[in-house]
């Protein structure tokens, strides 16, 4: 069961970002020192993994940083840890790994989450890709560019316009104003000291929303990935940092504990897709998580998606016939508005669909999925434990 997740702010990458001077290891310490603080009923000595994800495991995120940052993170000496890479999907198998290993009876509790400094470790940075793939046409040039592999779903879908993307992408932007004026993203917030040229300061926030976002603005963006291209920086994820981390458990331990699940796990699956149009893969992932659950996708009541690029969310949304402002859809926003560093994103869906749970006790199953570079996808189903056959259908 989920017990719990936490993520810090997520900031621009960059040598304007918020953190510029701060570690990428440091980043997932401090969001587990918050997920712990908010769970003293756990005792460090009874954790039995620490599973971090990130997508570059090289200098402030490498030397096996789960293990890492379960030490810098003053859990004791026992406790054991692992690092975990599917590029974006990289918390998301945290997640599923570990969940699987309670099933088994392997672990009782886990942490799982995810970190990347896309500041410090630009997306491909050290990164050597084998000649074969391109001189044996294993794949397409383009299946190492990320927006263009987006500008090829376009290609493959006309329907799916620049104006729907560019409208999804102000909805996004709206959607998570509204949520953060409800105060319904920064309860699971972990808050973060930054430094800078001006001083020392507190992320409290996430940094890159950006709610003065109009459709006009949108249309008159640059498509950097190909002349007269549809796809731009405002109807895509940006170059994020931040951190997240989750707490599971078995359902045995959390009864001894005095632990509440915010979800239990149905399902998950994961499917590969053609590198170069990487952004379709969260729809064989779901349609295989679904079948493994034995449910449809009339049964899902709320869809936590990733916002990699509008587009990708466009052409799940069209495969399952639900429609680009299904309000079920993302209901407080996603990463197009609060940002995408890469490993981390997959808790923070969770985090997200936990809370929206909790409002919504006429809703039974939830999911989680994201589409992964080079041609993957993931989805992970989830049941709600404040299901109530009774409540009033708020909304379908």
């Amino acid at each position: 069961m989920f017990v719990d997740g936490v993520r810090t702010p997520f900031g621009r990458a960059g040598e304007k970002g918020m953190y510029w001077n701060t570690r990428a290891d440091d980043l997932v310490v401090k969001a587990m020192l918050g997920l712990l603080e908010r769970n003293p009923n756990v005792p460090k000595e009874r954790i039995d993994e620490v599973a971090i994800a990130a997508t570059t495991q090289t200098g402030d995120q490498g030397l096996t940083i789960g293990r890492t940052a379960a030490l810098l993170a003053g859990l004791p000496k026992s406790v054991p840890g692992f690092a975990i890479d599917r590029m974006c999907a990289g918390a998301m198998t945290a997640v599923t790994t570990t969940g699987s290993g309670i099933a088994f009876g392997a672990y009782d509790l886990v942490i799982a989450g995810g970190v990347e400094h896309m500041g410090h470790h630009p997306m491909g940075a050290g990164a050597d890709p084998n000649p074969r793939f391109v001189s044996e046409r294993l794949v397409d040039a383009e299946a190492l560019n990320m927006g263009n592999t987006a500008e090829r779903i376009h290609d493959r879908f006309p329907q799916l316009t620049k104006e729907r993307s560019d409208h999804y992408a102000l909805r996004s932007q709206q959607k998570v104003a509204a949520a953060y004026a409800a105060g319904k993203i920064q309860p699971d917030l972990i808050s973060v000291a930054t430094r800078s040229e001006s001083g020392w300061g507190l992320a409290t926030i996430d940094e890159a929303p950006r709610p003065e976002t109009t459709m006009e603005g949108l249309s008159n963006l640059r498509t950097p990935f190909r002349p007269h291209g549809r796809v731009t920086a405002g109807n895509s994820s940006g170059l994020n940092d931040g951190a997240t981390a989750a707490l599971l458990a078995s359902g045995e331990v959390a009864r001894e504990l005095g632990l509440t699940a915010k979800m239990r796990l149905v399902s998950f699956a994961f499917a590969g897709v053609e590198p170069e149009i990487m952004g379709i893969g969260p729809v064989p992932s779901t349609e295989k998580a679904l079948k493994k659950a034995g449910l449809s996708i009339t049964d899902i009541g709320l869809f936590e998606l990733n916002e990699a690029f509008a587009v990708q969310v466009l052409s799940f949304l069209d495969h399952f016939g639900i429609d680009d402002d299904d309000e079920r859809v993302n209901e407080y926003g996603g990463a197009i508005a609060i940002g995408h560093p890469l490993a981390s994103s997959g808790v923070r869906l969770m985090n997200q669909l936990a809370r929206q749970f909790s409002e919504h006790p006429e809703v039974q199953y939830g999911l989680t999925a994201m589409c992964v570079g080079l041609g993957q996808g993931g989805t992970v189903i989830w049941e709600n434990p404040n299901y109530d056959r009774k409540a009033k259908k708020a909304r379908r």
